[in-house]
């Protein structure tokens, strides 16, 4: 993720996310972390290509790495493409990153109501680690708190299956 992409991955964000949005400032935040030497952050999009070659974002994806640790900031796919495995491919890339950090584990919250994403990340081995109270707000939805002992193994075992 780049810059220019700002603002396509806020309309993305905000058709998808309406009452718990992510800032303009807090993606540009987020991408000052990303770069030079003492990057920490990866932030990546994906895009689609209509029939004239216009490319749109569809989906995109965060990962933050501090002291051996993942954590997911971001994952979103565009309702259109759910169910093709994008939001597996995208995993597969913070995974991948995390590798890349050196992580040992990663972590990520979902919303208690969003079982679609929870299906995704156990699919790749995340298993439950407990709840946080009205983590989402306004709407006060909790969180639920998922853990990946094994970066690795995860993205090699979702290399050799299915990505739908």
């Amino acid at each position: 993720m780049r810059w220019w992409d700002i603002a396509p991955v806020l309309e993305l964000e905000r058709a998808l996310f309406p009452h718990d949005a992510w800032s303009k400032g807090l993606f540009w935040s987020e991408l000052a972390h990303a770069r030079g030497a003492n990057a920490n952050r990866r932030y990546v999009v994906a895009e689609a290509v209509d029939e004239a070659g216009a490319a749109r974002v569809v989906g995109y994806a965060g990962l933050a790495a501090v002291d051996g640790t993942g954590d997911v900031q971001t994952i979103a796919v565009s309702k259109e493409y759910w169910s093709t495995g994008l939001g597996a491919r995208l995993l597969t890339e913070l995974l991948t990153t995390a590798n890349a950090f050196e992580c040992r584990e990663v972590l990520l919250e979902v919303r208690v109501d969003n079982t679609r994403a929870q299906r995704l990340y156990e699919r790749f081995g995340f298993e439950p680690l407990g709840v946080r109270r009205g983590y989402y707000q306004p709407g006060n939805i909790d969180a639920l708190v998922m853990r990946l002992s094994d970066p690795l193994s995860a993205v090699q075992g979702m290399s050799h299956g299915s990505q739908d």
